[in-house]
């Protein structure tokens, strides 16, 4: 028996892929077919079955695809309604590949139709629990996700997610090994640690979702504490993956298109001109009105947060060589309305320019200008951890709400963590008008290191 654990870091996701005498499953695939069709090969081995823990949110899977490359059948649990040929398999169902077992077990919550799987192997042992968006290392899946499709509150849904993790998952032994959909970086919850396995019984040990002792109305405020609105793309993923989506190798023959300058100034005003090279140069040339989001960062997340409609019409700056890898990753959360690409790169454009002025953190220590705001774009969390005391924190992901706040005068310095996000925030600012836009160098990890007053808005408990 063979598991093997496919894990993409800029989405945080994990996909499966499990071996046994000559038969094959793969769990959760991503957008893309070709790396399990290649391993498939290699091995000498055939797909038995595509099994998906829940409709995804945060990316478009590669079940329909690898479904018709290879006529496995695709596998959901309870509930599931797809808009395509798919085998529902009932809870406590058995699935044999092999000389191995795969066990369904329906753990709703998450999302109603959200199905863990068990791995028995070939002599009969508990091994391995798939557990999908049910239970993360240090985490459960949010359960504000599926309320519009379940008719239910965000707490009912908590309250079944409660069950399930007692009733079929907290009652499996120590021993087994947890393989979640996703880690630290994900949307999909908020507490994830950065392991991305563990046994069981050391999450029924440190994972504050399974303490033993929590009760059913504990775990609903735990769980629902402190969740962020969730990003606009998620709803458009789940669409996709329940009802369908273009071949991947279409997407990818339509984005890799190469256009001039002439055709990229003739392009209509509903075409976003999005720029993936590295923050440094972006910040050194640029197209004016285009958006800066790196390829060296978490770039597809980041894109779904920022892009409200997957439908958006795209076309690339990216570095030399990085066309591909850029349509490749922006199809894996379901955008694919990717034109082309810049041909030859940023230095290829014969057009007008832009650039954003950078600041060292030492400039900063020395005082702003008397007009100069300074703005912190990190994540709620990181700012209540430590931040420089009165620059306020408007967080990248409500960048596009929150810009009103100010005077398209305005002129504003912003920082992160190490200045990836401040850049894209900047850039957001830049095409949307605002001219006076600065960018620290190195973010708070520079800023920390100055003589800058730094605080903490994190609540401890005093010891009594």
């Amino acid at each position: 028996m063979k598991i093997e654990q496919i894990y993409t870091g800029c989405l945080a996701q994990g996909a499966y892929y499990l071996v046994s005498e000559g038969e094959a499953v793969i769990i959760d695939p991503l957008r893309e077919t070709t790396p399990y069709l290649q391993r498939l090969e290699t091995d000498q081995v055939q797909l038995k079955y595509i099994l998906e823990t829940h409709f995804h949110a945060d990316f478009v899977s590669g079940h329909v695809d690898l479904s018709k490359a290879t006529g496995a059948p695709i596998v959901y649990g309870p509930n599931a309604q797809p808009n395509f040929d798919f085998y529902a398999a009932k809870d406590g169902e058995e699935l044999r590949f092999g000389a191995c077992t795969i066990k369904v077990l329906h753990t709703p919550g998450h999302t109603m139709e959200s199905t863990c799987y068990l791995l028995i192997d070939e002599n009969g042992k508990e091994t391995a629990l798939f557990s999908g968006d049910t239970l993360f290392i240090g985490d459960v899946g949010r359960p504000d996700l599926a309320q519009k499709a379940a008719s239910m509150t965000q707490e009912e849904l908590a309250g079944t997610l409660f069950d399930s993790l007692r009733q079929k998952i907290m009652v499996l032994l120590d021993d087994i090994t947890v393989y979640p959909a996703h880690g630290a970086g994900s949307a999909c919850g908020k507490n994830m640690s950065k392991e991305t396995f563990d046994a069981l019984g050391n999450q029924k040990n440190t994972n504050y979702a399974l303490r033993a002792d929590m009760t059913r109305e504990e775990f609903i405020q735990e769980v629902t504490d402190g969740l962020l609105p969730p990003p606009a793309y998620f709803g458009q993923n789940v669409a996709m993956n329940k009802l369908g989506y273009t071949p991947f190798n279409e997407v990818m023959k339509s984005g890799l298109t190469p256009l001039d300058s002439s055709a990229i100034q003739a392009l209509e005003e509903d075409v976003l001109l999005l720029d993936t090279r590295p923050a440094r140069e972006f910040a050194n040339g640029f197209i004016p009105g285009s958006i800066f989001i790196g390829l060296d960062g978490q770039f597809a997340p980041w894109v779904g947060a920022l892009i409200p409609s997957v439908e958006q019409k795209i076309v690339l700056i990216t570095s030399t060589g990085k066309e591909e890898e850029a349509v490749r990753r922006l199809s894996r959360v379901g955008y694919d309305r990717v034109m082309g690409y810049l041909e030859g790169g940023f230095a290829a454009w014969d057009g007008d320019v832009d650039r954003i002025n950078r600041l060292e953190a030492e400039d900063i220590a020395k005082g702003l200008a008397t007009d100069e705001i300074l703005i912190d774009v990190r994540k709620p969390g990181e700012y209540d951890a430590a931040h420089l005391t009165e620059v306020p924190n408007i967080p990248l992901d409500f960048i596009n709400e929150r810009m009103g706040d100010f005077p398209r005068d305005a002129s504003i310095v912003m920082h992160c963590a190490g200045g990836y996000r401040s850049m894209i925030a900047a850039s957001i600012l830049k095409a949307r008008g605002f001219q006076k836009v600065k960018d620290v160098i190195g973010g708070y990890s520079a800023l920390s290191k100055t003589d800058l007053p730094t605080m903490s808005t994190v609540c401890t408990k005093g010891l009594n």
